[in-house]
């Protein structure tokens, strides 16, 4: 275990002692216990207890009231953060982040039933004992995702936990349990009541993880992509998904890679249908057009002058994937390093200087233009970023406007 994860399981034994001695129950649960288990790096602690937040509130100096009525807060304790929540059974979510209602309850084991899978429905006390139910440590073993009790249950309580499924096939690699995956199939219809933010985040990361490729099969025997945004639509977009698919870090990534695929739909209707943010929606414009700019010219001093440094990776990652090229970050890196300049704030002629040298033309898009094609042309080293140079440019090359 890293020494992070051992650094957050101290700091939680620390928080579970301070919930004790107020004489309540407090267990790790979940994926942070299924994680210790597995030997995998953990950078979230959730904790369980009998203990309501009202009354955690009282234990605590920082506390953040991230979701009170559903029973859950924040406990800031030494600068980290852990998730503290009542023992709870909850009802459906609808179309909702959270379940319509959420009963309080006084038994760990009574919360470990309402889980998802065996493999998270695992409690662990301050000195490692471990509570398991449901066989969640020999699904561990045998690598599976099966759900606690009955799985038709599980998925009519939240259809999400569908999706869940194959992320967590994605993520881990397991298989999934054959009477677990046939109700998938046959209560996949029931995700259209769900939140599609929702479904974004799970399958954000689900297209992100190190076994993609053996989500992306469970993804098909279920049909579950019948039910995505787009894919309901236009369900020959799974055809896209192939064997050797390699993990996309970002939603932006996403969109870009099916889009280059096919066209069918703008970038627009993407982000609109996965009610996904700006920020995403820039960026996956930003991936499309670089992409299609080295179809054209190669690895071009403009394609990275374009380019946000933040986007190399993903850049490089989209284009050897869809090209089957062998593209080095550094490869782009050393472009970027040698360009005169990284933005067109610094060409050393403005937009003022061009309505005074041409005050007679009313100001409009000229100027835009003329400052875009000497930019180009000082990235491309066909002027230098002298303003003697480029006002004699100017001169010589009046906009059409004259």
């Amino acid at each position: 275990m890293l020494s992070l994860s051992k650094q957050l399981f101290q700091l939680g034994k620390e928080v579970i002692q301070i919930i004790k001695k107020a004489n309540y129950e407090a267990f790790f649960v979940g994926g942070c216990v299924r994680d210790l288990l597995l030997q995998e790096k953990i950078t979230d602690i959730d904790i369980a207890t009998n203990a309501t937040p009202n009354e955690i509130t009282a234990l605590f100096h920082h506390v953040i009231p991230i979701g009170i009525e559903h029973g859950t807060v924040i406990v800031r304790y030494k600068k980290h953060s852990f998730e503290v929540t009542t023992y709870r059974t909850e009802g459906t979510y609808s179309d909702k982040r959270h379940p319509d209602y959420v009963n309080f309850i006084t038994s760990i084991e009574e919360d470990l039933k309402r889980r998802d899978f065996t493999i998270n429905a695992l409690a662990m006390d301050e000195t490692g004992e471990i509570i398991d139910l449901f066989n969640g440590q020999e699904d561990l073993k045998n690598q599976r995702i099966k759900a606690v009790g009955q799985p038709k249950e599980r998925f009519e309580e939240d259809p999400l936990r569908i999706i869940r499924a194959l992320r967590f096939s994605s993520q881990l690699g397991f298989t999934i349990e054959k009477n677990t995956l046939e109700q998938m199939k046959r209560n996949r219809k029931n995700l259209q009541s769900i939140a599609i933010e929702r479904i974004n985040e799970e399958m954000r990361r689900f297209f992100a993880s190190e076994h993609i490729s053996k989500g992306i099969l469970y993804l098909k025997q279920s049909k579950v992509y019948e039910q995505l945004p787009i894919f309901k639509e236009e369900p020959l977009y799974v055809q896209y998904l192939f064997e050797n698919f390699i993990p996309l870090t970002s939603f932006a990534e996403v969109i870009a890679y099916f889009y280059l695929q096919n066209k069918k739909y703008p970038i627009q209707k993407w982000i609109r249908e996965w009610k996904c943010s700006n920020k995403v929606k820039k960026d996956a414009q930003t991936l499309v057009q670089s992409i299609e700019s080295y179809q054209k010219n190669g690895l071009h001093p403009m394609l990275v002058f374009n380019l946000p440094e933040e986007l190399f990776n993903s850049f490089v990652r989209l284009t050897n994937f869809i090209e089957n090229t062998n593209l080095t970050v550094q490869d782009v890196k050393n472009i970027n390093n040698s360009l005169i300049i990284h933005s067109k704030n610094e060409l050393n002629i403005k937009g003022n200087d061009l309505i005074e040298y041409y005050s007679e033309i009313k100001p409009g898009p000229w100027i835009e233009h003329m400052l875009k094609r000497m930019t180009e042309k000082v990235v491309l080293q066909e002027l230098e970023n002298d303003y003697k140079q480029l006002k004699e440019w100017v001169k010589c090359n009046p906009p059409k406007e004259i």
